[in-house]
């Protein structure tokens, strides 16, 4: 980390998290953010349900939420981007304070609620993109919607033309009963309401599912089937937790937990998910990612790819490249050509 970094930092630092993260985008869309590119080798080279990633190091969804930043963080080393959540309506989310920052923890509570200008804007930012790396949308629906389901496939029918792949967000912890539609006939439904809209568009996107990671074995085991029945593409694990394990001190704000405590509870989601799919969806492993390390752990757990979020709140975007370059060298070590080579070589010890 540059000494302009770690003083752009310990500035934001002191400042509201969320007035934080609105500048941090604001400098980026001001040309102040890297001047590289996506890191990649033959090692690192990767694909995801058929999307060809420079490298498998990508943002999570929650960071750029309105597409803003496209042509900064496109620069800034990762092999892709996931940007939203998106809704068919603009909403303004939950009231603040509604984001927490725990240095201490390397983590971070939220509790947004999907706040976002709507699929429209986002949409025209996604068309009016630079050329690069893959950018994908995850999918929402508004607080108040009667049809959630019919709110999802809106979403994807409206911005699908523009985007590489698509992710259904039935995970967040921060919209009233949103986790509801991860029983197995909702999310059947639901599914199948996405997938009609995937086929109509003029060229059909891979979809993937985020989840939670808080489901009990037998409702990841429910969700597997209902995935591998549904003809998606792909699963994302996972969310943020309503979970505090792991916390140096007791944190009384409602929303998910994401950052470093996270780690060990999203990759055990991961493993269990690899297993019970038998390797026959890709996974995007997410939660507590902050390292060359804890992303080579996640590709040995059962991931074909991963993403991160908080951790650039505490490493900046040069975590990015040393994380690709890091993992290029650790798969190097153990004599893996590629990340697919690597993928599932450690899951085992996850499911104890």
């Amino acid at each position: 980390m540059s000494l302009a970094e770690r003083a752009a930092l310990a500035l934001l630092h002191r400042l509201d998290p969320e007035t934080a993260h609105g500048l941090s985008l604001a400098a980026l869309r001001r040309g102040l953010g890297p001047r590289g590119g996506p890191v990649t080798s033959d090692r690192l080279a990767a694909t995801l349900a058929g999307v060809a990633l420079p490298n498998p190091v990508g943002l999570a969804a929650g960071y750029d939420k309105n597409a803003v930043a496209l042509a900064a963080l496109m620069r800034s080393g990762f092999g892709f981007l996931e940007v939203g959540a998106a809704t068919p309506l603009p909403q303004d989310g939950n009231p603040r304070p509604r984001l927490h920052r725990l240095s201490a923890d390397r983590a971070a509570i939220n509790r947004f609620g999907f706040n976002n200008e709507g699929m429209d804007p986002i949409r025209a930012r996604l068309a009016a993109r630079p050329r690069g790396i893959p950018v994908g949308l995850n999918l929402g629906a508004n607080k108040d919607s009667t049809d959630r389901a019919a709110d999802f496939a809106a979403v994807l029918a409206h911005c699908g033309p523009h985007v590489d792949f698509a992710t259904i967000n039935v995970s967040s912890p921060n919209t009233e009963r949103l986790r509801d539609l991860q029983g197995r006939a909702a999310l059947t439904a639901l599914l199948a309401r996405v997938m009609a809209a995937r086929a109509a568009l003029p060229r059909p996107v891979p979809v993937f599912l985020k989840l939670s990671p808080d489901l009990s074995e037998a409702e990841l085991a429910d969700l597997a089937e209902v995935a591998l029945a549904s003809g998606i593409d792909g699963l994302i694990a996972t969310n943020t937790t309503l979970a505090r394990d792991g916390l140096s001190a007791p944190h009384a704000a409602p929303g998910g937990l994401s950052g470093a405590p996270l780690f060990d509870r999203s990759t055990r989601v991961l493993a269990r998910l690899s297993a019970l799919t038998r390797g026959r969806l890709p996974i995007v492993g997410v939660g507590g990612v902050g390292s060359a390390e804890q992303a080579y752990a996640k590709i040995r757990a059962g991931a074909s790819a991963v993403q991160l979020y908080t951790a650039m709140v505490y490493e900046g975007l040069s975590l990015i490249p040393r994380i690709a370059r890091g993992l290029d060298a650790l798969l190097a070590r153990d004599g893996f050509s590629s990340v697919a080579e690597a993928a599932g070589t450690d899951r085992d010890r996850w499911l104890r």
